[in-house]
């Protein structure tokens, strides 16, 4: 099987590991954003979530990428092994911790002890999963992957739906269940995680081989890594932590409309996601390779094509997706939703050029990216939330993502050449963030949302932009085609 071949095939069993259960998660923000009580409980369910990305970083520290780095020292067991073992230790002091300082985490945050007890649970399952999957990804069981993967959502979304549908109004229940529907919601995703670590935990229960030596070269590695996930963290959730923290009015309602809206563009998330799930061992894996730099040119550009096309296609068809995700007394927010793809977009490029300083153990580069990221995620909210609300927090976002894309290129020319296509690829971008723009902005304002027009208007520039871009490249789609 081609390198081609082989990422084309993981790409997509990875992409159906996380667009199907995503699927889902579109029908369980549509479930919380109607069954929640008020705009302010599903800003409190975003604003902890937040909160719970920054955490998995913390409580991970880079081991899941180094695990993929170590691999080949050629002894699977003591890898396995010392990750597996390193994660448990951590993960038993931090609920320990947790548990200690249970009330004054709820007074800082201002969010009840009775969710954050749930949720010390939920990261705790969570953290000791990583490995487990790591492992999965790394011996080429994309299928199982997936299939664990649908298993742990399914469960979500069924708790979900028992306790905020049917079981709040069973009488004989009262007595047990808390009132609270958010706490609700996190007791059903701690049952979530519970449910999916009993099925990855065989690993756990094999010989154990603690290498102290390999460990600590791991933490050098991974503490990078470490950096700049938690930069990446604030990238992606701190937004929703500084409006509440900077709005004057409804403040915790307006993240809660900002985040159902920001869930809107869940789909080029899935589709960043999915080739960073794909791409990621395959780059460790093509390293060698005597054609590696041609091998990641052509992926970082099939991102691109790909990616310009889907753009414009979701755009024109966002007004059909909000009403399969979120209640309708969220859609005054709608407008951050272009931009907020837009940003994903980015991010997903800066995704492929990140193998530079992967596979060249530069990772510590990866991390000064990313804190650059943050400053400008930290600096421009402060500076723009107060004055435009929560449109600053998406542009914030689209203008870090895109920072750290030119950034990461312009060092990557520098310290690992790789022969990108940089003027076919920003024609793409430019043409198809002009269309989106013009579309949403334009168009869909001129004729009026969800109107025969609009969509006639729509689906004929989707269908120009498309037309151009893959009839430009069709010489270059058939190759891949041949290689797959």
């Amino acid at each position: 099987m081609s390198s081609i071949n082989r990422l084309f095939k993981h790409t997509f069993v990875y992409g159906l590991a996380t667009v199907l259960p995503r699927l889902l998660t579109f029908l369980l923000t549509w479930v919380l954003t109607t069954y929640l009580d008020t705009r302010a409980d599903f800003g409190n369910v975003t604003i902890i979530f937040s909160w719970i990305i920054l955490a998995n970083v913390v409580l991970t520290y880079g081991m899941e990428t180094s695990f993929f780095r170590f691999r080949e020292s050629g002894n699977d067991n003591k890898l396995l092994s010392t990750s597996l073992l390193s994660l448990l230790a951590t993960t038993i002091v931090f609920v320990a911790l947790a548990f200690l300082l249970l009330d004054q985490v709820a007074s800082w945050s201002g969010k009840s002890a009775n969710y954050w007890k749930w949720v010390t649970g939920i990261l705790a399952f969570d953290t000791l999963m990583v490995i487990p999957f790591a492992y999965l990804r790394a011996r080429g069981k994309a299928v199982k992957y997936a299939v664990i993967k649908m298993i742990n959502v399914v469960i979500s979304f069924s708790m979900t739906v028992l306790f905020l549908v049917y079981l709040k109004d069973v009488p004989a229940l009262n007595q047990w269940l808390p009132a609270d529907k958010v706490e609700l919601y996190f007791i059903a995703m701690m049952s979530a995680s519970f449910v999916t670590l009993l099925v990855v935990c065989g690993v756990y229960f094999r010989k154990w081989e603690f290498d102290f030596a390999l460990w600590k070269r791991m933490l050098t590695y991974g503490y990078p890594i470490l950096i700049a996930g938690v930069a990446f963290a604030i990238n992606e959730t701190f937004d929703k932590i500084l409006l509440e923290r900077l709005l004057t009015e409804n403040a915790t309602a307006q993240v809660g409309l900002y985040g159902a809206c920001y869930r809107v563009a869940l789909g080029m998330t899935l589709f960043a996601t999915a080739f960073k799930l794909g791409i990621e061992p395959f780059f460790f894996s093509e390293s060698k390779s005597e054609n590696a730099t041609a091998t990641y040119a052509m992926v970082t550009k099939m991102f691109v094509v790909l990616g310009s096309v889907a753009l414009v296609f979701y755009s024109v068809f966002i007004d059909v997706i909000k009403i399969a995700i979120i209640d309708e007394k969220y859609w005054e927010a709608l407008d951050i939703v272009p931009i907020v793809l837009v940003a994903y977009l980015f991010f997903g490029i800066y995704q492929t050029l990140s193998v530079w300083y992967k596979v060249t153990d530069r990772t510590s580069y990866g991390a000064w990216i990313s804190v650059l990221g943050a400053a400008v995620t930290i600096g421009f909210n402060i500076w723009l939330i107060p004055i435009i609300g929560y449109m600053a927090s998406a542009l914030t976002t689209c203008a870090a993502y895109g920072l750290m894309m030119v950034v990461s290129y312009l060092l990557g020319r520098k310290h690992y050449h790789i022969p990108y296509e940089v003027g076919n690829m920003l024609l793409y971008l430019a043409i198809s963030i002009g269309a989106t723009t013009f579309f949403f902005y334009g168009i869909r304002d001129y004729f009026g949302p969800n109107t025969w027009p609009m969509y006639a208007s729509g689906i004929a520039l989707a269908a120009l932009v498309s037309f151009f871009i893959l009839g430009r490249e069709r010489t270059f789609i058939k190759s891949l085609l041949k290689r797959s």
